[in-house]
């Protein structure tokens, strides 16, 4: 498969609005293949479908004041097909993720999975501004949050979704009263709470404090590290409650699509992400700082790596090292991204 090259956008004099007026046809590309996920029948359904999701999601966007609903709204103008709010909206990914800690530094590696196609191919790496300073998103167009990325000098991050709540219904029912309980919250989405811990924490403590306490629509698993080997925690959420497990003495933590924490126990429990996030984690702790060091991805191994991974991160805010490169299951579908600069340059 014919690698292409990240874009790589400065927008800190621009806007997300800015960066999806220059790739509209990027944008309509992803969200013409999510309606391909699972071949034809899928696209059938979502043509039937994605008018009444976007409805639905932008009623719940004005409902609760999302802060970012006008700029979605003009993602959606631009790109002029349906799905741009859906997506939006959209957490039915899964993610591995690991803090490790590389002589006085700490790196965060982060292998994102998502189902829908060609999302490794589209992806591109946005140099944001906000009040507290630059950072680094690694994104798509037409999306208003922050998955992943990685601010020099203060912190890096990302989201892993957490399982899913049980409710004693099988998978199709527990997936639909959790949407039910997702369309009643007024909070923030993860993705849009990491947006502004980027846009406003100065430093790891500070981003902490925001991933800890402010309310969140959905649960979510937020991984942190910042510039010292003992700055990294696994922050893991429910919508109004937090447990976190910091590094402390140890070499490295993980996180996959479920929790370790007393959540696992709230309720009826909840159920881990496939595919095999009990072996993700795992794998996730043995990964070997000589493996880091390479230069490239090319010893991920299954389960971490899988049909659904999309990219893969390693960042260390310490010495502004960031490498990426975009995946389409186990294929590289990209050229591997690489800033390598000291953090306060």
């Amino acid at each position: 498969m014919l690698k292409t090259t990240i874009p790589f956008i400065d927008l800190r004099d621009k806007t997300l609005v800015d960066l999806t007026r220059r790739t509209p046809d990027m944008s309509r590309a992803q969200i013409l293949a999510t309606r391909r996920t699972y071949g034809i029948m899928s696209e059938l359904a979502t043509w039937i479908c994605v008018p009444l999701l976007d409805r639905l999601s932008h009623r719940w966007l004005k409902k609760t004041r999302n802060p970012y609903l006008h700029e979605i709204e003009t993602f959606a103008s631009i790109v002029g097909v349906r799905g741009v709010i859906t997506l939006n909206l959209a957490y039915e990914w899964g993610c591995t993720s690991g803090a490790y800690t590389r002589g006085e530094t700490i790196s965060l590696l982060r292998i994102l999975d998502w189902p829908f196609p060609d999302m490794g191919k589209n992806l591109l790496i946005a140099l944001q501004k906000g009040p507290a300073g630059d950072f680094y998103n690694i994104t798509w167009p037409a999306l208003s949050g922050v998955f992943q990325g990685m601010a020099p000098g203060r912190f890096t991050a990302s989201i892993n979704q957490a399982p899913m709540r049980k409710h004693g219904l099988g998978y199709v029912g527990d997936w639909w009263m959790n949407r039910r309980i997702f369309r009643k919250q007024t909070a923030l989405p993860p993705a849009h709470l990491l947006r502004q811990v980027f846009e406003r924490a100065s430093d790891y403590a500070q981003a902490k404090e925001m991933l800890l306490k402010t309310p969140i629509a959905i649960p979510a698993i937020f991984i942190l590290t910042g510039l010292a080997p003992h700055e990294a925690c696994i922050i893991e959420r429910l919508e109004d409650n937090a447990e976190i497990k910091d590094i402390q003495t140890a070499q490295c933590i993980g996180a996959a699509n479920e929790f370790h924490s007393g959540f696992a126990q709230v309720g009826k429990g909840f159920r881990p992400r496939e595919p095999d996030s009990g072996g993700r984690y795992k794998q996730c702790q043995g990964v070997s700082l000589y493996d880091l060091a390479k230069p490239d991805f090319s010893w991920l191994r299954p389960p971490m790596l899988n049909t659904n991974t999309r990219l893969v991160m390693l960042g260390d805010a310490a010495t502004g090292e960031l490498r990426v490169q975009g995946f389409e299951g186990s294929s590289m579908v990209t050229e591997i991204f690489v800033l390598e600069r000291k953090a306060d340059a």
